[in-house]
């Protein structure tokens, strides 16, 4: 029996530099995205100083931006919405930091509590809404960044909407 163990035999990885992938100055993938958005929600000193409510309107600032991805942050009071829309061609994250929205789809509504994520595909169709009693602040990432968001009537079905059905939940980071 052979006690070399494959350390001993194929060196520490760790050792060759150059066999090592340089980390990412900025996200690349869903996966990286997600990460992206969990880590400015877990900062809460980067955005809580910047949130405003509006009653006549949604407020929305943009936080920052990265090479091609936009990264926005929005309030919600009782009762106001996002129309029902898509994002264009872009993809994108986003999570409930404060309250609860409710997002509404071909495929049925959902109630988003803090801590929730979601994911979604260009052609997307949903409506964002406050239905709660209280205010909600949410933070969403798109790629490439936000360069129009087209309206949908309400009884726009599937196919007509371009509602893909390509959304995902992550589960909530907490």
């Amino acid at each position: 029996m052979n006690s070399d163990s494959d350390l001993q035999i194929a060196g520490d990885i760790l050792e060759v530099p150059h066999l090592l992938q340089p980390p990412r100055e900025h996200p690349a993938t869903v996966a990286e995205f997600a990460g992206l958005v969990r880590a400015v929600a877990a900062d809460r000193s980067e955005w809580e100083h910047l949130v405003r409510y509006d009653a006549t309107t949604r407020w929305y600032h943009r936080l920052r931006t990265g090479p091609g991805y936009e990264v926005w942050l929005l309030s919600w009071v009782p009762g106001q919405g996002s129309g029902r829309h898509d994002h264009g061609p872009s993809s994108g994250v986003w999570t409930v930091l404060e309250g609860t929205l409710t997002e509404r789809t071909e495929r049925g509504t959902r109630a988003l509590e803090a801590g929730t994520q979601r994911v979604f595909a260009p052609g997307h169709v949903h409506e964002v809404v406050n239905d709660a009693l209280e205010p909600a602040v949410s933070l969403h990432v798109y790629y490439p960044g936000l360069t129009e968001m087209p309206m949908h009537s309400p009884q726009c079905s599937a196919a007509a909407g371009r509602d893909t059905g390509a959304d995902a939940d992550v589960a909530p980071a907490r």
